[in-house]
């Protein structure tokens, strides 16, 4: 299946990437292959959520369909494939809640759930804030 993904650039920053059929899904990447792959796996882990969430995937939007949507005027549109998506886990862990917190900030910051963050951060798919130093 493939879903149509809006990607911005601004002058002064890095390549973001939306999805109109999924809002709230967004990410980004220093170089235009870095906010590729980071497009399909963001995707990815969302799905992955709303299928743990049980909620309905949405059909794929076509260009025609879009072509009203504001967000698109300053955007290039392409498509990122889902594979079908594995089975999302869901793990407890525990953290001092000013970690969780700095998380948290982080997370919002990437444009991504607390998990999506950990994820990706833990696989090295993430580049490390200079703005919020160590919490310990």
């Amino acid at each position: 299946m493939e879903y149509i993904a809006y990607l911005h650039k601004d002058a002064s920053s890095d390549y973001g990437v939306s999805f109109p059929d999924f809002p709230g899904c967004i990410t980004a990447g220093k170089t235009l292959d870095e906010a590729r792959r980071m497009a399909s796996e963001a995707l990815a882990m969302h799905i992955d959520g709303m299928i743990e969430d049980g909620e309905a995937l949405p059909e794929p939007s076509t260009l025609d369909d879009l072509a009203k949507d504001p967000a698109m005027k300053k955007a290039v549109a392409f498509l990122v494939t889902l594979d079908t998506p594995e089975k999302a886990a869901r793990i407890n862990i525990t953290g001092r809640l000013r970690d969780i917190q700095t998380i948290d900030k982080l997370a919002n910051r990437a444009g991504l759930t607390r998990s999506a963050y950990m994820v990706q951060a833990s696989l090295g798919a993430l580049r490390p804030s200079r703005e919020v130093g160590n919490s310990r």
